[in-house]
């Protein structure tokens, strides 16, 4: 995997470490740049004070401090072009949670798209949209209904 690969991805999974620590200031910080929205969807948000107030009303924090959740994402695959300085990526994720009156389960699954621009500080995300392909329980995750996801 080539460098510019390889920081591809650590971004994309520094998204989730930031999301299961409760950490929406650095979710925030990471998405500044780029729009955010539903596959599919003309419209997105783009603003790290748009992004970081639609995390704050709708992700649940617990007593702990984080929502409790584990993001995995998996079958990422990066694609670069070094001449222009831009890249996508596609992967899955499966969001995994354990709270109160809730054992450890998977409460929502689907793909991201993503595209990137290197900039003078290294890569950044330019755009993040989100499918949901298979919803769970999201009452203990969600500050909002199932229907903020983008159907499933």
């Amino acid at each position: 995997m080539s460098d510019d690969a390889r920081a591809i991805e650590n971004l994309i999974l520094s998204y989730a470490e930031c999301v299961d620590a409760g950490d929406l200031e650095g979710m925030a910080a990471l998405l500044a740049d780029a729009t955010i929205g539903v596959e599919g969807m003309a419209e997105g948000l783009r603003g790290r004070e748009k992004i970081l107030g639609l995390f704050n009303s709708t992700i649940r924090i617990h007593e702990d401090g984080t929502p409790r959740t584990k993001h995995v994402t998996t079958n990422i695959l990066v694609e670069v072009d070094e001449e222009s300085g831009t890249a996508t990526a596609r992967s899955y994720f499966s969001v995994l949670q354990q709270a109160t009156g809730l054992g450890l389960q998977t409460i929502v699954a689907g793909r991201y798209r993503d595209r990137f621009a290197r900039g003078d500080g290294g890569w950044h995300f330019v755009e993040r949209r989100f499918q949901t392909d298979l919803i769970g329980d999201v009452s203990r995750h969600l500050l909002a209904g199932p229907e903020i996801l983008g159907g499933g």
